[in-house]
């Protein structure tokens, strides 16, 4: 179990089999390697870091890190205490580090759209692709500052511009909510060969 968290966190492998009996990477082999949970995680995190507004959180794949980080801990204070040779203990290290880096960092952007966003999350479906523990955050920031505009603004404003969400009470729409701009550029990887592909309507 250990040797396979290491191998997954580091990219299983350095290429051809080396060993009798070993045969070198193919296609499947390779699959197989690209939807390890490090992968998966590492490909979370890039999807959330380019998309403008926050995606669905993928609660399998988080906790399955936690569980795998917890795993590679105890492993390494397992290895130190046992004196294991120091090479060996630096790449489970590198390998913890990377997973604790994609973890954290991927938590810490949905953090970021949600205080940036909170009150279009709060007040759409989007709401729903939210963590328990990230909606509890969101409500709190809300209630925050909805509490210190009102005190701090609003109060002092005339009637029918106290609106937190609206310009005026006679707005249709909640137009002092900022979303996320969604007409922007889209950047896509393909991870095989796709020949002709045409994204926009023109042509066949």
């Amino acid at each position: 179990r250990e040797r396979e968290m290491a191998s997954s966190a580091s990219g299983s492998g350095s290429g051809a089999g080396g060993g009798e009996g070993e045969t070198p990477w193919g296609e499947d082999e390779a699959s197989i390697a690209e939807t390890t949970d490090v992968e998966l995680l590492k490909r979370a995190w890039r999807n959330e870091k380019a998309a403008p507004e926050i995606l669905q959180f993928q609660a399998g794949l988080v906790q399955r890190a936690r569980e795998q980080i917890q795993l590679l801990e105890e492993t390494v204070e397992e290895f130190v205490e046992n004196g294991t040779d120091d090479l060996i203990v630096s790449l489970y290290q590198m390998d913890l580090d990377r997973s604790l880096f994609l973890l954290r960092s991927y938590l810490r952007i949905r953090l970021q759209k949600i205080e940036k966003y909170m009150f279009h999350i709060s007040r759409s479906n989007v709401w729903n692709w939210l963590s328990e523990q990230e909606q509890k955050f969101a409500k709190r920031c809300t209630d925050s500052m909805e509490k210190h505009l009102e005190q701090s603004v609003l109060s002092r404003l005339p009637y029918g511009y106290q609106s937190i969400l609206k310009q005026s009470i006679s707005s249709e729409e909640d137009d002092m909510v900022p979303e996320p701009q969604l007409d922007t550029f889209v950047f896509c990887k393909s991870k095989g060969a796709v020949g002709a592909f045409q994204l926009d309507d023109i042509g066949d």
